[in-house]
């Protein structure tokens, strides 16, 4: 298999992006889809699943692109030069790298992190301060694009940590990345997360309220759409889901419950800056809402669903 070949020297830390051996924590929706990349980029790819079903299920889907997989986080390490991690929280996290049987365990001295989880700033933070004794580069690199994103190798990456970690990760991110941004220091990336997410909140309930609005008045939607999709109203969430969430379909990736869990962490950090985040704040009310119908599970645009419709229990 032919590998792009690229050095990347960041101080005492050569590194080729030729047949690395990288491993790979966490096989849900997105990490599946950024590990099979990296197989298909020609790494000697590890895989760990907290499941071990879930991990011999991606090796049997995904023949000859691992090496082998891995009975914990600290077996897939041992040997790593990089270690990638997509769990689910900051409790995840923190027992994949720092546990007893944690991938920091084993991880050599000068190898790369990069964790993928959005989690909190302060995690990010803690993990950087642990891997400064074994000099390893940490980047704490959360994600935007969603499932189609990482299916397609489009995803936009905010990144925190040093300048060398960043430029030590890049060519890796590259494997499933058209947008690599490093935006600041350990848990840079993380608030940068926050923010993204802050935006996204904000656009769908303004969406949700136009489309309810519309039918109501009896509006012809497909005409709305020519109208103001292509002006100052025009968003990717119009572009993508104007027309799904008018007809009350909402299986499109990501969760009411996980974007939940996004805007509790960037209210959090909001407290701690002393940032003023009220309408944040609403619109996490407003998701709760839908949890409170059946919603948790649906994708984030089943915030309209708290919205009454004219005819319409």
């Amino acid at each position: 298999m032919m590998v792009w070949r690229k050095t990347q020297f960041c101080l005492n830390h050569p590194i080729m992006t030729d047949a690395l051996n990288i491993s790979f924590l966490g096989l849900g929706v997105m990490g599946s889809q950024m590990a099979r990349h990296l197989g298909e980029a020609g790494h000697r790819l590890t895989v760990y699943n907290r499941t071990a079903a879930r991990a011999q299920a991606w090796v049997e889907a995904h023949p000859g692109l691992a090496s082998r997989t891995a009975s914990s986080p600290a077996e897939a390490a041992d040997g790593a030069d990089v270690v990638i991690t997509c769990v689910g929280n900051d409790d995840d996290l923190a027992d994949v790298t720092l546990g007893t049987h944690g991938a920091f365990q084993t991880l050599r001295r000068g190898g790369i992190f990069i964790d993928h989880t959005t989690v909190s700033a302060r995690i990010a933070r803690q993990i950087a301060v642990e891997g400064r004794d074994k000099e390893l580069l940490c980047v704490d690199a959360p994600v935007s694009g969603g499932q189609s994103g990482a299916e397609a190798g489009t995803l936009s990456i905010m990144c925190g940590g040093s300048e060398a970690a960043v430029e030590a990760a890049r060519p890796i991110l590259d494997a499933y990345a058209k947008r690599i941004v490093h935006v600041g220091r350990s848990g840079a990336g993380q608030t940068a997360k926050m923010a993204n997410q802050m935006c996204l909140a904000g656009t769908l309930a303004g969406l949700s309220e136009a489309i309810r609005f519309a039918q109501n008045a009896h509006l012809d939607l497909d005409k709305l759409f020519e109208a103001i999709s292509g002006g100052a109203a025009q968003s990717w969430q119009m572009d993508n889901r104007f027309h799904t969430m008018a007809a009350d379909e909402f299986d499109f990736g990501f969760a009411i419950d996980w974007m939940r869990k996004d805007l509790g962490l960037a209210l959090d950090e909001a407290r701690g800056v002393g940032a003023s985040l009220p309408i944040t704040a609403l619109i996490d009310q407003f998701y709760a809402d839908v949890q409170a119908l059946g919603g948790g599970r649906q994708d984030t645009s089943a915030l309209i669903r708290r919205l009454p419709r004219r005819g319409k229990s």
